[in-house]
């Protein structure tokens, strides 16, 4: 009796393909894929030979197969993103740097997709096992390339697209004058030389996803046998779950097939080892302070770190830092450094005070969840956008990497200690995320199985999908009802013109000549 409800559940289940994406997006879409399989359903997850964080799992089916590169190149190219943060390269050597990354990781990463859709026997078994629906991370596009070619109902799960592609697939109103372009670090409040830059940067941006997508336009032209864009695939997705909430996003339309999932990666506190539980309750009644910039930063440069260092040393609370590079000379005694600690057990520890953070979208969450006042310290993608909605909402302080001192440092942590107001703001976001129906976890699960027994959500596809440009502006209307006003205009003043020929020409005809007299 008691299996039998496991059973049950086994006997309803659905198959599921898996599309991830590496580093920290798979962390999060890796809490959904567990929830799946506890409930019944069979995963299969298709990565790479050589990932970073991608690796076996015991509770579903991992398939890999050959890419042209090597594991250590791929912890290389990870790292170095991290590293090259800390450099102050000039506008051109910057540029120069960013057409050139921008070619290498979209040559890695279409040369892997590549491997993929070639490899017959992979392709065969995807094919044969009859899939129910396909869920991926769609920033890479092979995804949405296996969802067409295998006529498989799609589920998106992500942060975001660049160029804002996520709403253009939708067909999601973006206005210029509110909703800011990822990379400005504009709020929704913008000034008009704000809203100047969001309109430059929304119209430049469509060159940038050109070359950033155009490797994988041509592939997916050429194996599916047809010319197609890659906004066209992205279009095909039945449900979009996105890993934010109005509570850290800006308010802005989204579409009925567009679900908020802000905070998935928040789990349950757990108790902490002995190792950590000895370090907090020793901190007394200043407690901890956490510092982490992420899994992609192992070390920093040398005179940063004495910065940092001398900086931690100010204040009286022991500070937690995840660091494996060369210790500092100046390391302060609060200061212990760790290769690795329990974020999320730490924050949700009320001895917690502040959480010192690179502003990735995992750790913003985490802050927000457990309510502990943050300083940011953004480094690359999309940080700057998240530093800039934290520092909005007042529940945190953002520093410039590059240009940051140790006084700076000293100052803004101190702020979101001993400033009340950090404190609350941080708390009411917080209340406001935490106060909702459902948990993020369970409603991205639900639409997961939605997709997979209705085959899709067509119900949910705006007609504006079917309407081309001119269509979806209406100016053919437009067009339609000025050619109707200036046609009645002109028969107007054409009857105008007529009727006074007439009057005149009457008048002229019944007046009578008179004869003088001699």
């Amino acid at each position: 009796l008691v299996l039998l409800p496991s059973f049950w559940s086994l006997a309803e289940g659905g198959k599921l393909l898996v599309m991830p994406q590496d580093g920290s997006h798979w962390l999060s879409m890796c809490v959904v894929l567990e929830k799946l399989w506890e409930r019944g359903h069979e995963i299969v997850a298709v990565i790479p030979e050589a990932s970073l964080l991608m690796k076996s799992s015991q509770s579903f089916t991992i398939k890999t197969y050959f890419v042209p590169y090597t594991q250590e190149f791929v912890d290389r190219t990870y790292h170095s993103i991290g590293e090259n943060s800390f450099e102050n390269p000039s506008f051109l050597e910057k540029f120069t740097f960013l057409l050139s990354n921008i070619s290498e990781v979209t040559s890695m990463f279409s040369s892997s997709c590549r491997h993929l859709l070639y490899n017959e026997e992979l392709m065969r078994y995807l094919n044969d096992s009859k899939f129910d629906a396909i869920m991926m991370d769609p920033v890479l596009p092979c995804g949405p390339i296996i969802a067409e070619y295998l006529s498989l109902p799609s589920v998106y799960f992500m942060r975001g697209l660049p160029c804002t592609f996520d709403y253009k697939a939708t067909q999601c109103p973006s206005p210029f004058s509110y909703v800011p372009r990822t990379f400005t670090s504009s709020s929704d409040h913008m000034m008009f030389t704000e809203r100047v830059k969001n309109l430059l940067t929304g119209i430049s941006e469509n060159l940038f996803c050109y070359l950033f997508y155009l490797k994988y336009k041509d592939l997916a032209s050429e194996f599916l046998h047809r010319e197609i864009t890659i906004l066209e695939l992205f279009s095909k997705a039945s449900v979009w779950l996105m890993r934010y909430d109005f509570v850290f996003e800006y308010p802005r339309p989204i579409m009925p097939n567009m679900v908020y999932v802000g905070g998935i990666n928040c789990k349950q506190k757990k108790s902490l080892s002995k190792e950590f539980e000895a370090i907090v309750n020793a901190s007394g009644e200043h407690g901890i302070v956490v510092f982490s910039l992420g899994s992609m930063v192992s070390e920093i440069p040398m005179k940063k770190a004495i910065a940092i260092a001398d900086a931690l040393g100010s204040v009286p609370q022991t500070v937690l830092w995840r660091y494996g590079g060369e210790v500092p000379p100046n390391l302060p005694k609060n200061v212990k450094l760790v290769k690795w600690l329990p974020q999320n057990d730490l924050l949700a520890h009320p001895k917690t005070r502040a959480f010192i953070t690179h502003g990735g979208s995992h750790g913003v969450y985490e802050g927000i969840c457990n309510a502990v006042p943050m300083v940011l310290m953004p480094l690359f993608g999309d940080q700057m956008d998240n530093a800039k909605r934290v520092e909005s909402r007042g529940a945190g302080l953002t520093l410039n990497i590059l240009e940051m001192t140790s006084n700076d440092i000293s100052t803004a942590l101190k702020a979101v200690i001993n400033d009340k107001k950090y404190k609350e703001n941080i708390k009411r976001l917080s209340e406001l995320h935490l106060d909702r129906p459902i948990h993020p976890l369970d409603l991205a699960v639900h639409w997961v199985e939605f997709v997979m027994r209705h085959k899709g959500a067509p119900h949910l596809r705006p007609a504006a999908h079917d309407l081309n440009w001119i269509q979806y502006h209406s100016l053919d209307v437009i067009a339609f009802l000025l050619a109707v006003v200036l046609l009645s205009l002109f028969i107007s003043v054409k009857c105008c013109l007529f009727c006074c020929r007439r009057w005149c020409c009457k008048k002229g005809r019944t007046r009578k000549p008179t004869k003088s007299k001699s």
